[in-house]
């Protein structure tokens, strides 16, 4: 049965994108098929999967131009993973909705036409509460919300939280949170500590148990073009996104390595692995 799933936090810079780009990936490694649906105007989702969407249909022409979601799904380089891109325009594209009838539904009613084709529909959302942000909400089945563990971890939280509970009261009443994913954990610090320790005392069981360190490999994997096990399967980002694509999935994921690495980068590898770097 198809599940979809919308990465959303209005607060930038929580690993937002870098989580919708390796839970994609991992879910593709672990053989489902996975449509990942670029929303944020910026585009760095489409851009982190190494997809090019010059002269491409995208999720700008779905909702604002009318294009038929089947002609804006094209497959990436990553074997089970398709991708519906963003594209510049979309940054306009709010505005646009504003007078389109039934604005909130738009993406919803072109998903339920492909979303059987897939084990999972991922959407990254864009870092606001506006109508894209809504379209991903009433389209989706439940919400992953990454928290940074930084001071102002729970800001702007409890208005996301607020709307959930309107669009599940108006337009999505089976809209579930999937879990609270914490992410960029420096775990020498106690403010890390304390952060994880707020936030599993609210959110409770729906905190994943999974947290994403602090990583680099994580940040410049998607300059490369490449979801973090196609870059450093090795390094710790790439063990914790796993250890969250089996969360989601409850089951043990076994990954076939799809290449070989260079004889340089396997040494690398096996000393992070030794001493607990990267």
């Amino acid at each position: 049965m198809s599940k979809i799933i919308g990465i959303c936090n209005q607060k930038g810079g929580t690993g937002k994108t870098t989580t919708a780009i390796n839970l994609t990936s991992y879910l593709g490694l672990a053989g489902k098929k996975v449509l990942l649906v670029d929303m944020d105007p910026q585009g760095n989702a489409t851009s982190g999967l190494g997809f090019n969407p010059e002269n491409k249909h995208s999720v700008y022409d779905i909702i604002s131009a009318g294009i038929g979601v089947e002609e804006a799904i094209y497959p990436t380089q990553w074997a089970n993973i398709s991708i519906i891109p963003s594209h510049i325009a979309l940054t306009g594209g709010e505005i646009e909705l504003v007078n389109i009838e039934n604005r909130e539904l738009r993406l919803r009613d072109e998903l339920k036409k492909v979303k059987d084709a897939f084990s999972y529909v991922i959407i990254d959302a864009p870092p606001s509460l506006g109508l894209l942000t809504v379209n991903v909400l009433v389209a989706a089945d439940s919400v992953a919300v990454p928290v940074q563990c930084e001071y102002y971890a729970l800001e702007g939280i409890s208005k996301l939280l607020h709307t959930i509970e309107l669009i599940r009261d108006r337009l999505n009443p089976y809209l579930d949170i999937e879990g609270v994913l914490l992410t960029m954990a420096d775990f020498r610090t106690r403010l890390t500590l304390q952060v994880i320790e707020e936030v599993r005392k609210f959110f409770k069981e729906r905190t994943f148990n999974t947290i994403i360190p602090r990583n680099i490999k994580l940040a410049e994997a998607p300059s490369f073009g490449k979801p973090i096990h196609f870059y450093d399967p090795f390094c710790v980002g790439a063990k914790a996104y796993l250890n969250l694509a089996e969360e989601i999935l409850k089951e043990k994921v076994i990954i076939n390595m799809p290449f070989r690495l260079s004889s340089e980068t396997e040494s690398q590898a096996s000393t992070n692995n030794l001493i607990g770097g990267n």
